[in-house]
């Protein structure tokens, strides 16, 4: 799916958002005459520390602009490895596209992820991940770590990886993976339209707690996430 036939299905009542070499920013009309604010990064390019700021600006002025949800489409690669992205701190760039997205959710504007293409490791958590909800195309391909990255940070084999990735989800890449351990929150079908699945999805939101954890627990792919959570919020709280 193309980024104009992915919008034309999302936004049939139109949409001012414009593609600047892979970054999507701009505007669209949803079904119930709202309005949404649209970010995004397309085309499988990296995200460095250029993107990132443009980004985060562009949701940092929408807070008391509007109410509309947040959506952020992801087709991108991971991160931008160069040596100019590292040295002016593409982590903390990162970071802080990650943060505006976490706080335009908490104070008026919920956020939608929508993961189409591919995406990798930082790009990953600083967009798609750092949204309220996250939903699938079938033929997206996300990884929060590559198996041969993964082969080098833990000195494990790749077979050995492959091998654990058929029964413990956190260790395989893939969209049914990440649906499994909750990350990804629906997985939409695109032979219907994409505006009318969207309009449900935010007829029925969740709110704005964290329910990745649950949904890894209840469908079996991270079984230990949610109850972990629940009890050091316990802890804290009887302090």
């Amino acid at each position: 799916m193309t980024p104009g036939d992915l919008l034309a299905s999302l936004f049939p009542n139109g949409h001012e958002i414009i593609n600047e070499n892979g970054l999507l920013l701009g505007s669209a009309r949803l079904g119930r005459n709202g309005k949404a604010l649209v970010i995004g990064v397309s085309g499988g390019i990296p995200l460095g520390v250029d993107e990132a700021i443009r980004l985060s600006g562009h949701v940092l002025a929408s807070p008391g602009s509007d109410t509309g949800p947040i959506i952020v489409i992801v087709d991108s690669d991971s991160q931008r490895m160069s040596k100019r992205d590292e040295l002016l701190g593409l982590n903390e760039f990162l970071a802080h596209l990650a943060k505006c997205l976490l706080y335009a959710d908490m104070v008026c504007r919920p956020t939608i992820g929508i993961l189409y293409g591919h995406t990798a490791a930082g790009a990953f958590l600083a967009t798609a991940l750092a949204t309220r909800v996250l939903v699938g195309l079938p033929g997206a391909d996300p990884a929060v770590m590559d198996l041969p990255s993964m082969s080098k940070v833990t000195k494990l084999s790749i077979e050995v990886l492959q091998e654990k990735a058929k029964s413990t989800p956190v260790f395989a890449p893939g969209l049914e993976n990440l649906a499994q351990t909750g990350a990804v929150h629906l997985l939409w079908d695109e032979k219907k339209a994409l505006a009318d699945q969207l309009d449900e999805l935010l007829r029925d939101l969740p709110d704005a707690a964290d329910k990745r954890g649950d949904l890894g627990q209840a469908r079996k792919g991270r079984l230990k996430a949610g109850p972990i959570a629940e009890r050091v919020y316990e802890l804290a709280v009887a302090r």
